[in-house]
């Protein structure tokens, strides 16, 4: 591989890593853990350059050499003994083994069935399966409170459809910073769904932020115009996150997989 070959691929790599981080993080509910293994999946690039294989696109091919090395080390979690994620991983030890890669991959990453085939290097019909039994078995996962902060009255409805239809009390909706953190004190959550920029020009991350600090185990999903500015890596980033204009299935399957790694123990399996 010569040095123009190496810088080529680490030009693709680079524009495609903020989304790799975005999978990563929603497989493991951490953005610690996810970008840990979004780093051993550059290192073992970094090693082997033809790992990174030519005729398939740039995401694909990353999303394969990560796929190879969750599969391998971090696709079968284990319990905590006595840590707050305990009834995550336990949650997430009962599911079908590769219905939560395949589900990722086909609605938030937004992947083909055919690419996410070759990602997980199964048949395309085996895939298909795959996502099937992820949205029956999402049907019957845990539910528990859910708090919209979210600013266009149409959207928010939307959402408030979708959490509810998916078993989920909705706390309410807050259109600013202050009433976001007016809605928390009276009813904690056990999940956040938040717009980045709100109404009066207020923040949904402030308000995130402000939350945390006193629950800090709430896990949040952030709906963005912009993924790629909350997908660099450098300081606190969102775990989870799916891009505007979304679908109701990235909003179902990014609930259903943050409710997951909920601490609270009032969620209803």
């Amino acid at each position: 591989m010569t040095i123009t070959g190496s810088a080529e691929i680490s030009d693709r790599i680079g524009e495609n890593l903020p989304y790799l981080r975005r999978y990563a993080r929603a497989l493991t509910g951490s953005q610690d853990e996810g970008d840990r293994y979004a780093i051993l999946t550059l290192e073992a690039i970094l090693a082997d350059l033809s790992l990174f294989e030519e005729g398939l696109s740039p995401r694909v091919a990353l999303y394969k050499v990560f796929q190879s090395i969750w599969s391998t080390s971090g696709g079968q979690f284990e319990p905590e003994e006595g840590g707050v994620r305990n009834r995550a991983y336990k949650h997430l030890a009962g599911l079908t083994r590769d219905t939560r890669e395949a589900l990722l991959l086909h609605t938030i990453e937004e992947l083909s069935h055919d690419d996410v085939a070759t990602v997980m290097g199964r048949s395309v019909e085996e895939v298909r399966e795959l996502v099937d039994v992820a949205y029956k078995e999402m049907a019957k996962s845990v539910s528990g409170k859910v708090m919209i902060i979210e600013d266009e009255a149409i959207i928010a409805m939307d959402l408030e459809a979708i959490v509810g239809e998916m078993g989920h009390q909705v706390t309410g909706v807050a259109r600013t910073e202050t009433d976001a953190l007016e809605l928390f004190e009276k009813e904690t959550p056990h999940l956040i769904l938040s717009d980045i920029q709100l109404a009066d020009n207020s923040s949904g991350v402030d308000a995130v932020n402000k939350i945390l600090t006193d629950a800090p185990d709430i896990p949040v999903i952030f709906i963005t115009a912009f993924p790629e500015r909350l997908l660099t890596g450098e300081g606190p980033e969102p775990a989870f996150l799916i891009s505007k204009p979304y679908t109701e299935d990235q909003v179902r399957s990014a609930v259903s997989q943050a409710m997951f790694f909920s601490s609270t123990e009032t969620l209803k399996v």
